[in-house]
C-alpha cells in the first residue's frame, strides 16, 4: 500500500538544497546518460540539459561550406547573405569550396581540413551533410547548420537518411540546427531598441516573420531558431537556453512537432522556474492540420487533448493565430508584473465601454466596481449623468483638456485596478491624438499595465504610428479579441509562476512495494479480467467492492451469504470489455433464487457469445454515490498519461474528461476535477450531499503512481465506474478494465 498522497517519494536532499536556491544541478554532457538519480521510477530524465548555443548565435568564426560567388547559383545569395551578416556581427567567414580560390573577395578553403582556424560555427550548403559531419567532427567545430530538405518531412526515405544524420551527429559531438532550416538565425536584429526581448522559434522559418517584424513597431528581438526538422538541436534546447538568457523576457514559438516530450516538459518546467514566459502556436489541433504538420517536419503532433493539457500545466500559453502570437509576446515582454488582477476599461463612448467590458468579463477578466468614493472623484471632471463604475464613460469632452489625463491617473491609482484598458474605435483628431499622448504619458508614470486598442483600420494616422508605437510602455492592439486574451495570457501567468512549484522535485525516484505485487499479476499482451483488474488497484491502495469469484452457483449462494445482500453478480474473463451491453452484468439480487438463477443466466449467455470465463464474480452493491472515470493509458509523445472525467455507461457519449502528464500533485488533480464540465456533480446538486473530493483526488494520485511505475507495461487501465461516495466516505472502483502492452 502506498502511505501518503503521493505515494514514497525520495529526493537528494543536496538536490533539493540546491533547486531551494533558485539554480538547477549541473546540465548532463550531450549524449552522456543521465545518473539513476536523475531519472524517475519510470525511467525518464527529471532535469533538462542546458545547451551553451552563444556560439550558434554569435559565433566568432564561421565557415560556409559549399560558398559560392557565381552568378545565378543558388549559393552565392545565401553566401552574399552570411558574409554581410559575418560583417556586421563581426565574425571571420572563411569560404569552403574545391575549386575556387576565393569568394566575394575572401580566401577560400579547398576542404573544412584546410581552414585556417578552428571555427566556432559551420553552414553547410551541399546537397548531402552527412559526407561532411565527419570532416567538421575532426576539425573539432561546435556547431553545424544544414539548409538541405529532403528529409523526414518527405517519408520514409528521407526518414531513412534524416536517422543516419542524427547518428552521424551524436558520434560527432557537435550540435546540428536543422535540416531543412534557413537563414533567419542569420536575420538583422535592430540594436537601438530597449527593454526585455522576445526570443523567436519556429519550425516553420515563414510563420515566424510575423513576429519577427514586430521591430518595426518598437519590439525588441533577440534571436530566432528555426529548427526545421530537428534532427539533433530541437524546440526544447532553445526554450532552455533562452529561459537562462537575462535579455530575453518572453519566448514565441510555433511549433509543429515535439520531438520529444519529456524533454519538452522539462525545458516548460525550465521557463516556469524563471518566470520566463513562453507563447506558442501549436498546429494539430485538427486531423488536417496534424497531417499538414507530420508532411511538413516529419514529426508526431501528438494527441492534441493531450498536448494541450500538458502545456497548460506547464504554464505554456497556447495561442492559435500569428497575430495573437504577436500581440501576446508583446504584452508579456513588456508589462511588470500585476499589483492587482482587476481591469478597468475607460472610453470615450458608453456603448465602447460596455462591448469591451462584456468581452473582457466574458474571457474571464474581473472588472472590479470602483468605489463609492473613486466615481465621486472621476465625477469632478465627468458628468454626473455618465457612468463612471467600471467601465468609465468620460463623455468625450474631458479628452480635450487638463481633465483627460487627471482622469487616467485616477483610475489607474486605484488599488483594485491593475490593468487599463482604453478603445479608441478610429480617429477623432486633434481628440484621439491628446488621448493617445495622454496614455502615454500615464504609462511612463506607473508600473501598471496600459493597453489600448487602435480600432481604425488604415493604421497611418500619427496617433498611432508615432505617438502609441513609439512608446514601449503602452501595448497597442488592432483587435479587441486580441487584447482581451493577451491581458488574460498575462494575469493567467503572473498566477500561475507565483505559485508554481516543480513537480519533477517530487516525482519518485524508486518503486513502491506496491509495483512488485502488481507486476506480478500483468499479462503482456492480454487483458486482463474484472477480477486481476481489482487485484491491481487493491496493490495500489485502490478500494474495491467486497467480492468473491466463484465457479457454481451452490458458491455463488455461499458467496452472496458472506459478501451481504443486495449484491451484484457479474460474468469474469479476459475477452469481456462491455459486460452491460452483452447481459452479463446483474444487479440487486436479495435471494438466493435469485443469485442461482443469475448464476446460470450469466455463464449461458457467456457460452452463447463463446467468452470464454474464469468465474463469475459476486460483489457487494455500492451506491449513493457519483459515477467517475479514472483512467491511464500511455501516449507516444509523452509516455504515460492519467485522465478522470464522469464515468458510468455515458462515458463515450459524455467525453467530460481532463487529462494530465505525470509527474503531477494534488493541485493540478483538483484543477482536473474544476475542468469538468459536470464538476458541479460533484458539490452536490438537487438535494444530493457532496462527494467525497478529497477520496477521488487521492485515487486520480494512486492511479499516477501506477502509471508512472508500470506505463510502459500499461497499454490502457480504465476504473468504471469509480463510485465517490458522500463526503468522509471514500470512493469504490466498481469494475476495472487493464490492457497490457
Amino acid at each position: 500500500m502506498l502511505g501518503s498522497t503521493h505515494g514514497t517519494l525520495t529526493t537528494d536532499s543536496r538536490r533539493a538544497r540546491v533547486v531551494a536556491c533558485g539554480e538547477q544541478p549541473a546540465p548532463a554532457v550531450h549524449g552522456r546518460p543521465a545518473e539513476p538519480d536523475d531519472l524517475d521510477v519510470s525511467g525518464r530524465p527529471l532535469y533538462c540539459e542546458v545547451p551553451d548555443l552563444d556560439r550558434l548565435f554569435r559565433p566568432e568564426s564561421l565557415a560556409v561550406i559549399g560558398a559560392s560567388d557565381a552568378e545565378g547559383r543558388p549559393n552565392t545569395g545565401i553566401t552574399r547573405r552570411l558574409v554581410d551578416w559575418a560583417g556586421r556581427v563581426g565574425a571571420r567567414l572563411h569560404p569552403v569550396h574545391p575549386s575556387r580560390p576565393s569568394v566575394f573577395g575572401l580566401p577560400c578553403s579547398r576542404t573544412v581540413a584546410d581552414l585556417p582556424e578552428q571555427v566556432d560555427l559551420a553552414v553547410l550548403l551541399v546537397a548531402d551533410p552527412l559526407l561532411v559531419i565527419e570532416e567538421l567532427a575532426q576539425a573539432k567545430v561546435k556547431f553545424a547548420v544544414v539548409f538541405a530538405s529532403g528529409f523526414a518531412e518527405t517519408g520514409d526515405e528521407g526518414a531513412a537518411a534524416q536517422a543516419r544524420l542524427t547518428a552521424a551527429v551524436e558520434r560527432s559531438g557537435l550540435r546540428l540546427l536543422g535540416p531543412n532550416t534557413n537563414l533567419n538565425a542569420f536575420e538583422r536584429f535592430r540594436d537601438d531598441l530597449d527593454g526585455p526581448a522576445i526570443a523567436l522559434i519556429t519550425q516553420s522559418g515563414h510563420q515566424g516573420r510575423p513576429v519577427f517584424a514586430l521591430q518595426e513597431l518598437g519590439v525588441r528581438l533577440s534571436h530566432w531558431a528555426p529548427t526545421g526538422n530537428e534532427a539533433d538541436l530541437e524546440t526544447a534546447d532553445f526554450l532552455s537556453y533562452f529561459a537562462e538568457r537575462p535579455e530575453v523576457g518572453v519566448i514565441a514559438a510555433y511549433v509543429e512537432g515535439i520531438k520529444d516530450g519529456r524533454a519538452f516538459l522539462l525545458a516548460a518546467d525550465r521557463c516556469a522556474r524563471r518566470k520566463v514566459p513562453v507563447v506558442a502556436v501549436k498546429v494539430g489541433r485538427t486531423e488536417a492540420g496534424a497531417r499538414t504538420a507530420a508532411s511538413h517536419t516529419g514529426k508526431l503532433t501528438g494527441a492534441d487533448a493531450v498536448v494541450d493539457a500538458a502545456l497548460r500545466q506547464y504554464g505554456v500559453i497556447r495561442v492559435d493565430g500569428l497575430d495573437e502570437l504577436q500581440d501576446t509576446a508583446t504584452l508579456l515582454a513588456r508589462a511588470r508584473p500585476p499589483r492587482a488582477d482587476g481591469v478597468a476599461v475607460y472610453s470615450i463612448s458608453g456603448g465602447t465601454g460596455a462591448h469591451v467590458a462584456d468581452l473582457a468579463a466574458g474571457a474571464g477578466l474581473r472588472l472590479p466596481v470602483l468605489s463609492e468614493a473613486k466615481q465621486a472623484e472621476l465625477h469632478q471632471w465627468i458628468p454626473e449623468y455618465l457612468s463612471v463604475a467600471n467601465p468609465v464613460d468620460n463623455g468625450g469632452h474631458p479628452v480635450g483638456d487638463e481633465r483627460g489625463p487627471r482622469i487616467i491617473r485616477a483610475i489607474l491609482d486605484d488599488p483594485s485596478v491593475g490593468v487599463l484598458i482604453c478603445p479608441v474605435t478610429g480617429p477623432f483628431p486633434p481628440l484621439s491624438d491628446k488621448l493617445a499622448q495622454d496614455l502615454v504619458d500615464a504609462a511612463e508614470r506607473t508600473d501598471k499595465l496600459v493597453c489600448v486598442v487602435w480600432g481604425s483600420p488604415v493604421g497611418t494616422e500619427r496617433a498611432y504610428r508615432e505617438v502609441l508605437l513609439g512608446s514601449s510602455r503602452v501595448v497597442t492592439f488592432r483587435t479587441v479579441a486580441n487584447c482581451v486574451s493577451a491581458v488574460r495570457a498575462y494575469l493567467d501567468h503572473h498566477r500561475f509562476v507565483d505559485g508554481y512549484r516543480s513537480p519533477f522535485d517530487e516525482a519518485p525516484r524508486t518503486p513502491s512495494p506496491s509495483s512488485r505485487k502488481a507486476r506480478a499479476l500483468l499479462r503482456p499482451g492480454q487483458q486482463l479480467s474484472e477480477h486481476a483488474a481489482k487485484q491491481l488497484l487493491r496493490a495500489y491502495g485502490i478500494r474495491v467492492p467486497r467480492e468473491q469469484l466463484v465457479t457454481s452457483a451452490a458458491a455463488a449462494v455461499r458467496a452472496a451469504g458472506l459478501v451481504g445482500y443486495p449484491v451484484v453478480m457479474k460474468a469474469s474473463g479476459a475477452r469481456i470489455a462491455h459486460k452491460t451491453e452483452l447481459g452479463l452484468v446483474k444487479i440487486g439480487l436479495t435471494s438466493a433464487s435469485q443469485v442461482r438463477d443469475a448464476y446460470r443466466e450469466l455463464t449461458d449467455i457467456a457460452r452463447y457469445e463463446d467468452i470464454a470465463l474464469d468465474g463469475v464474480l459476486v460483489c457487494q452493491m455500492v451506491e449513493r454515490g457519483v459515477e467517475m472515470v479514472v483512467g491511464a493509458s500511455h501516449d507516444p509523445l509523452f509516455g504515460p498519461t492519467v485522465t478522470v472525467g464522469l464515468g458510468g455507461v455515458l462515458v463515450e457519449v459524455l467525453r467530460d474528461t481532463a487529462v494530465r502528464v505525470p509527474p503531477f500533485g494534488e493541485e493540478q488533480v483538483r484543477g482536473m476535477c474544476a475542468e469538468l464540465r459536470g464538476r458541479a456533480l460533484l458539490d452536490g446538486v438537487r438535494g444530493r450531499p457532496p462527494a467525497d473530493l478529497d477520496a477521488l483526488v487521492e485515487v486520480v494520485l494512486r492511479v499516477q503512481r501506477m502509471a508512472l511505475e508500470l506505463g510502459d507495461e500499461l497499454a490502457e487501465l480504465d476504473v468504471n465506474p469509480l463510485m465517490v461516495l458522500p463526503r468522509g466516505q471514500g470512493a469504490v472502483a466498481l469494475d476495472a478494465l487493464v490492457v497490457c502492452r
